[in-house]
């Protein structure tokens, strides 16, 4: 979106009686592309414009959006977002981002942008592939699909505090999802990949042919009897044991007091020797950004630093209630004030491969699917449904399903030890992880 519309938008703000005000933009194109069973299932495509303003009358704050663009609707979008803000409760945390923590130029290169636009029969060609890959694999026996797609984006913030800044990214996607069948039952395997970049796809036959074999892998998952013993978190969801931990240090939690890492800042909460990062300048990254939703310069941080937890995730309200600065955290979409969240977070791998953490654990469970997790963020209190597959004498001995592992995170996070298996599949990657002992719940 053009920035003179946006400082047009800024300035009619603070004319119609707004004290300060930020504008974005949002421009989007996508192609997504789905067979079934060798069929062209469905096309979806969407191209967008859409406006966002926050107003600020006073410590009073209101978020309005829209996708009409056109000057009488920008006049209608000012006139309400400030009759709102009017009307909104006093926040005493409220404001625009101080300019002294604002990104300035040069603002880093990332090369999230690939200007290529594959075609829609290329798009589809690749969603068959890997759906007859996925259903070549033997034990295959339905498909729920393959799909293919692509998207670029711009999004464009201007502020009355002196901000502009203009942000585009890309992203190509393959996945495919494959049903197994036998005597006793079905089993579904999935596997997919987004890049920034179409040349760092993986081929659509080697998605379809994993997701095929993860689905047969399954079949003749058995339920095993509730037991203390140790597990490992595959690396494709490793990175979801850590939502916990972001959900905790974010900084509204802290803020309000919900969080049961609360008390823990500048504390061992891991072992020594682990590592978890957030870079929001990775090249190519998923989750990469030059600047954060409220301007804010951001860099790379280590969040856990040799075990030791070392930061919040601080927006400008939740630095300013507790009495710090923004980490440059921020995350928005259109419409609402900001929240918090990380950009590319990176578990770092130890030394030792998926197999030699089976090997050193001896027997246990090794979780390949997680699903329904509960969690008392207060207590930290934690649990999961999952599935995946028994081992023994650090060899896979069969597949198992319906148990729920659980513990507390303080426990869990303290005794984590990571593999070396670590793959960058999104904006949140960590390798398999081990815990000596957990709760599994079975029959």
């Amino acid at each position: 979106m053009d920035e003179n519309l946006l400082n047009d938008v800024v300035a009619a703000a603070l004319k119609a009686g707004a004290d300060a005000a930020e504008a974005v933009g949002a421009d989007r194109r996508s192609l997504s592309i789905s067979v079934r069973m060798g069929e062209l299932e469905e096309v979806e495509r969407e191209e967008s414009r859409d406006l966002g303003l926050r107003v600020f009358v006073g410590r009073r704050q209101a978020t309005v959006s829209g996708s009409d663009i056109s000057a009488e609707a920008r006049t209608k979008l000012v006139e309400r977002a400030v009759a709102m803000a009017r009307l909104a409760p006093e926040d005493p945390y409220a404001g625009l981002a101080d300019p002294d923590r604002l990104a300035r130029g040069p603002l880093p290169e990332l090369d999230l942008f690939d200007p290529a636009e594959p075609s829609p029969e290329s798009l589809e060609d690749r969603a068959r592939v890997a759906e007859a890959a996925a259903r070549a694999v033997p034990k295959v026996t339905n498909s729920d699909g393959g799909s293919g797609s692509w998207s670029a984006s711009q999004w464009t913030m201007v502020t009355s505090g002196g901000f502009t800044g203009v942000h585009r990214a890309s992203g190509f996607s393959i996945g495919a999802s494959a049903i197994a069948g036998d005597d006793e039952g079905m089993e579904t395997g999935y596997d997919g990949r987004s890049t920034r970049w179409q040349s760092d796809l993986p081929t659509p036959e080697s998605l379809g042919a994993e997701a095929g074999r993860r689905a047969a892998s399954r079949l003749g998952a058995r339920k095993i009897a509730s037991t203390t013993a140790p597990v490992i978190f595959e690396n494709r969801l490793a990175g979801s044991l850590m939502s916990p931990l972001i959900g905790a240090i974010s900084g509204p939690s802290i803020a309000r007091g919900t969080s049961f890492l609360k008390d823990r800042l500048g504390q061992q909460i891991f072992a020594k020797g682990i590592f978890l990062t957030d870079d929001p300048h990775k090249p190519r990254g998923l989750g990469s950004s030059p600047f954060d939703d409220e301007g804010v310069a951001n860099e790379k941080r280590h969040l856990i630093d040799d075990g030791v937890l070392t930061t919040w995730l601080l927006n400008t309200s939740s630095a300013r209630q507790l009495g710090l600065v923004t980490t440059g955290h921020a995350s928005r979409g259109l419409a609402g004030p900001p929240g918090v969240s990380t950009s590319n977070l990176t578990f770092q791998p130890g030394d030792r491969d998926q197999a030699t953490l089976m090997k050193d654990a001896g027997k246990g469970l090794l979780i390949t699917s997680m699903f329904g997790p509960s969690l008392n963020g207060n207590t930290g209190d934690w649990s999961v449904g999952c599935s995946g597959f028994w081992f023994e004498d650090g060899e896979i001995a069969y597949p198992v399903n319906e148990i729920t592992v659980a513990g507390n995170l303080l426990d869990i996070f303290g005794r984590v030890v990571p593999g070396s298996d670590l793959e960058i599949r999104g904006s949140a990657n960590a390798p398999s992880l081990l815990v000596d002992a957990l709760a599994i719940a079975g029959r």
